[in-house]
């Protein structure tokens, strides 16, 4: 088993209630978030309803499908999703808690911490160090593709 963490800062150039309702618009996300370059392939909801606490979705990646859920959603403040990745026959893989705090810092401007955790499992343990590296890259590229949404 394995551990990692990430956290990264970018100002926003919009409202915190703007840049959390982006981030927290699961059917939107495939429009503004990067894909070349991305492990990621697209997101979809799974649940019907608001997007809150408990909403569950599924992202494609590279590696499969991962399920998840919104595991924190305090709006406009807070936001943080949880994906689980496993094998054909079950075992976990990986899971992850990528996650928002959100700050008005001024006239129409909003400081996003986001951070990441990731836990690996059984063959992935050893990959931690990599899987860091990408989790930073895809983080990093998230944070771009924000940022410019609002641009």
């Amino acid at each position: 088993m394995g551990d990692a963490e990430l956290d990264l800062e970018r100002l926003i150039k919009a409202p915190i209630g703007a840049v959390f309702d982006r981030l927290a618009d699961i059917e939107s996300i495939n429009e503004w978030q990067p894909r070349k370059g991305s492990i990621r392939r697209g997101s979809r909801k799974t649940s019907p309803g608001p997007v809150g606490l408990g909403t569950t979705y599924e992202d494609s990646t590279l590696f499969g499908k991962a399920p998840g859920e919104v595991s924190a959603f305090d709006s406009p403040r807070e936001l943080e999703y949880h994906w689980q990745q496993k094998a054909p026959w079950g075992a976990m893989l990986a899971e992850g808690w990528p996650g928002y705090t959100l700050e008005s810092v001024g006239e129409g401007e909003t400081l996003v911490r986001h951070y990441a955790r990731l836990k690996t499992y059984g063959l992935y343990g050893p990959a931690t160090p990599i899987m860091k590296r990408i989790a930073l890259r895809e983080r990093t590229a998230v944070l771009d593709a924000l940022e410019k949404s609002f641009g």
